[in-house]
């Protein structure tokens, strides 16, 4: 695959987590992907492996009561790299959180196999996940 399949691979994913489609995501991602979440919330840390991330993805929906939301800003896709520039948003227990953010996408053989992701405010965003 090439540069502008890379990016609308990234572009279809985005589509697919705001719209709660797993099914396409499960096509999406390699089935030993690993996704790296940063900051210190109970949620931080790698995910290992399609189910995880899946995961990951499903708590972040539960937490938020189906409210989390991600734009795509726009997308740089290089050799080695896809990255997703975009601003997530979210409400939780009272409290609403609104953040850039930048996600760096590694595809292989047309899956993603890696994924790190970079918050505006980890405290931020970790104090709101937490």
């Amino acid at each position: 695959m090439g540069i502008e399949e890379d990016a609308a691979l990234v572009r279809r994913g985005y589509e697919a987590f705001n719209a709660g489609d797993v099914e396409t995501l499960k096509g999406l991602f390699a089935p030993d992907a690993v996704y790296r979440v940063g900051g210190s919330s109970d949620l931080a840390g790698d995910k290992h492996g399609l189910q995880e991330v899946l995961g990951y993805f499903g708590e972040l929906f539960s937490r938020s009561g189906g409210t989390v939301k991600v734009e795509l800003r726009d997308v740089i896709a290089g050799e080695h790299h896809t990255i997703g520039l975009q601003t997530a948003e979210a409400q939780r227990d009272g409290k609403s959180l609104k953040q850039d953010g930048v996600l760096v996408f590694t595809v292989k053989d047309g899956k993603v196999t890696e994924v790190s992701e970079f918050q505006e405010d980890s405290a931020k965003s970790s104090e709101f996940w937490s």
